[in-house]
């Protein structure tokens, strides 16, 4: 009686071929992008960390000068100015523009007629470029025939020149800065709406009011997009450079000379590129060292939707 051979195996050869070419697809489709960040932004970084230690014009060839231009930010005035200057820009206007836009976020979630028209109409200056914003609140702020001072005459309140006095330079770029939160709202509105309903009706069955569902649902739940819109905030507060740059490039007495305008001032006027790297570098760290801040407080802050409170 013959015995019967067991069954073939299926040849895996194919499949292994399908895999490689599978992933040699993906490869190729992501190389230029890999390609892109090497030449624009690795290779610029690596660069920029060489040129710090040079004295470089963009004539003469670097001269390397070991950590001069380091030592060099503690004796400079303007540069201790231009800290300051970027931190105060920093510590009113990001929560200002953290504030304004939970509060906007929070009134367009409401289910009312024609709120995407609204939700679009407060989205709308986010996308608008810098040099249009730029020249509307030139004309805004001008001291004799702009908008802002005429309604405050129509009050009885004689308008300041805003951009041209050392008092109200900065208030004024501060103000031009809130005008671009939709980007903010919009994060913040996306996170209002991932919040379950159900939580809330929990809260009115406990007898809790509007004040209540905020501070115990509405926060809690919106921690970890505010955490985002923080650090996204503090990135954008420390590389502030548009407005100052156009509206009154750092004057009037250097008042709004935000760091970033002095390092672009140092590589593109002075041209002292070496200069100007130590400086990005120091911006860089300083950057990076306060998000690391930031994340090491979220045990404390942040809630998660699948956490269970055990932290």
């Amino acid at each position: 009686m013959s015995t019967l051979s067991p069954p073939s195996q299926p040849a895996r050869q194919p499949r292994i071929r399908q895999r490689t070419r599978e992933a040699i697809e993906g490869y190729i489709f992501v190389l230029p992008a890999v390609i892109g960040f090497v030449l624009f932004t690795l290779y610029p970084m690596i660069a920029s960390l060489g040129l710090s230690f040079t004295e470089y014009n963009l004539i003469a060839s670097p001269k390397w000068i070991g950590f001069d231009n380091y030592s060099r930010m503690f004796q400079d005035e303007f540069f201790w100015r231009s800290v300051r200057i970027t931190v105060t820009y920093a510590v009113v206007g990001l929560p200002l523009g953290l504030t304004f836009g939970l509060f906007v976020a929070l009134l367009l979630n409401q289910r009312v007629p024609g709120i995407a028209i609204w939700r679009s109409l407060y989205v709308l200056p986010s996308v608008i470029s810098g040099a249009a914003v730029v020249v509307l609140w030139r004309w805004l702020f001008n001291p004799e025939f702009g908008l802002v001072n005429v309604m405050l005459d129509y009050v009885g309140i004689d308008g300041p020149n805003w951009l041209g006095t050392t008092k109200w330079a900065l208030p004024s770029l501060i103000l031009i800065s809130l005008w671009g939160f939709g980007g903010t709202m919009l994060v913040f509105l996306a996170g209002l709406q991932g919040v379950p309903s159900e939580l809330y009706e929990a809260v009115e069955v406990d007898g809790g009011n509007a004040w209540h569902k905020f501070r115990n649902v509405t926060l809690p739940m919106l921690s970890p997009v505010i955490l985002f819109n923080l650090v996204i905030g503090l990135i954008y507060s420390f590389q502030f450079f548009t407005e100052p740059f156009a509206l009154t490039e750092g004057g009037p007495e250097n008042s709004t000379l935000v760091y970033l305008l002095y390092l672009y001032n140092n590589a593109f006027r002075y041209f002292e590129m070496g200069y100007a790297s130590a400086m990005a570098w120091i911006l860089f760290l300083v950057v990076l060292v306060l998000t690391l801040l930031i994340f090491r407080t979220t045990p404390m802050w942040v809630h998660y939707e699948n956490e269970r409170g055990d932290r």
